[in-house]
């Protein structure tokens, strides 16, 4: 972990952030705003909701980059990992001998400052479990700030100020700027981490699977002796990357190893209830309405959190069973003539395959309809290619739709979406192969049926597909 506020002005009235509309820098536009800070910012497209929301603020955005948009003079340039080191205004920046600093800098001295951090990592879920864990200890009256990567409908929001001792993070592998090349959670010196998961992702940043065990065996390596870690058990990398570490562990799953240990999992939707034991003795029985074996992993890391905090087990408990999700991550955005659209930001092979396997209980009344947009760098690329032939058993029926920003990798290493339909037919699946999202609408509504449940995977927009699909299938 990094010393990040030493080049931070002790006194900050006016800051400006470059590239103000992603979700991540609008949320600190606004902790600066509630902090009585003059906040300005710029994109290369201001666009809504992000524009909208932060005009509704008093933040005054500025379209485009412009050397002009550092005047008034800010005490303090914020700048985005979008933003390159030839950027007009970072360039100004530098020239004008201005302080400036990364988004996790920020977020270090103006939010989490003397509270303690806690801090979700891993490839998979992290999303999720720092939203559940927020909420968790929202619901029990600890008043936590905090800073994730979704919008967690129970608050509507993705940031939070709140007055307690405690700010939860959550911890990207993701680099930080162009003027740092390492992970963002390199910067957070969490009281509490949790690392649900470690795989090769992110094939724009990482050359491969060590590589990514390098970033992630630091952080584990840097957490301090009197702090926890909390670590999925039975993730063999996850093993890998924390065999240096002097803190205090915790490990949760399912393997009969675990200090907190899953068992008798029951479904029945819209309920997942399982049973949690530490160190064998019954902790607590727990009921949640998120979907999944991988949520129920997600639970377990939170409650083992929330104990070392000091919560009880009909505490959480309750909180578990209150929790309203977060957007995008298997949410629910219509039902029309009996079928249910959901919305989910799977996209790496083995999210795509849990959260399948999680929907699959819920369409007992149907089918399970698999609809995929490969978007990231990392699903674009020939590496997964065959990995997600493996990854859609659960579906009854599959549409893939073909990369429509293939055009940013490699010829030689794009995965073929037409060979991986061919392939998933070969092994007896129905799938259907699509140019865009306005083939696969017609489609559906000529074979969707009462009962059937059409799972929408992509981390992007997919042109605004799932409302697209409700409209017609309600027409």
């Amino acid at each position: 972990m990094t010393d990040d506020n030493n080049h931070i002005p002790k006194t900050v009235g006016r800051v400006h952030l470059i590239a103000a509309c992603g979700t991540a820098m609008g949320a600190l536009a606004c902790i600066l705003k509630d902090a009585g800070i003059t906040v300005t910012g710029s994109d290369a497209h201001v666009y809504p909701p992000m524009s909208t929301f932060l005009a509704s603020r008093g933040i005054r955005l500025l379209d485009g980059f412009d050397p002009a948009h550092l005047t008034p003079r800010p005490d303090l340039v914020v700048v985005g990992n979008t933003v390159r080191s030839d950027n007009p205004e970072a360039v100004a920046m530098r020239e004008m001998g201005l302080p400036y600093c990364s988004l996790p800098q920020a977020l270090n001295r103006f939010l989490v400052a003397d509270k303690t951090a806690l801090v979700v990592t891993g490839t998979h879920g992290k999303t999720t479990t720092a939203s559940l864990l927020a909420w968790v200890l929202y619901h029990a009256g600890l008043e936590p700030s905090f800073m994730i990567g979704g919008i967690l409908k129970n608050f509507d929001s993705n940031y939070r100020v709140g007055g307690g001792s405690t700010t939860v993070l959550e911890g990207d592998e993701y680099d930080t700027a162009y003027f740092d090349k390492g992970p963002k959670f390199h910067h957070f010196r969490p009281g509490i981490a949790i690392l649900t998961s470690v795989e090769f992702d992110h094939a724009d940043i990482y050359r491969d699977l060590d590589h990514v065990c390098e970033a992630f065996s630091r952080f584990t390596r840097e957490i301090p002796a009197d702090s926890l870690l909390v670590a999925c058990e039975g993730d063999d990398t996850v093993r890998r990357v924390t065999r240096e570490i002097s803190c205090r562990c915790d490990t949760y799953g399912f393997e009969a190893g675990a200090d907190w240990r899953v068992a008798d999992v029951i479904v029945t939707p819209p309920w997942t209830q399982f049973r949690l034991y530490h160190r064998e003795a019954l902790f607590g029985t727990f009921r949640s309405p998120m979907m999944g074996r991988h949520n129920v992993s997600n639970a377990a890391a939170v409650i083992a959190a929330g104990a070392d905090l000091g919560l009880t087990a009909p505490v959480m408990a309750a909180a578990l069973e209150s929790f309203s999700g977060v957007r995008r991550r298997q949410e629910i955005r219509g039902v029309r003539r009996g079928i249910t659209v959901i919305d989910d930001f799977a996209h790496h092979p083995t999210a795509v395959r849990e959260t399948l396997a999680a929907a699959r209980p819920h369409a007992a009344d149907g089918r399970l309809i698999a609809v995929f947009e490969p978007r990231t760098n990392s699903s674009m690329r020939q590496m997964f290619q065959d990995a997600y032939l493996e990854v859609f058993d659960a579906a009854d029926l599959i549409c893939i739709r073909r990369p429509s920003a293939l055009h940013k990798v490699p010829e030689a290493e794009r995965m073929s979406s037409d060979l991986l339909v061919a392939g998933l037919n070969d092994r007896g699946l129905e799938a259907h192969h699509f140019e865009d999202s306005d083939g696969i609408i017609p489609f559906l509504v000529t074979r969707c049926r009462p009962g059937d449940m059409v799972l929408i995977m992509s981390n992007g927009g997919f042109d605004n597909i799932h409302e697209r699909l409700l409209e017609s299938l309600e027409e």
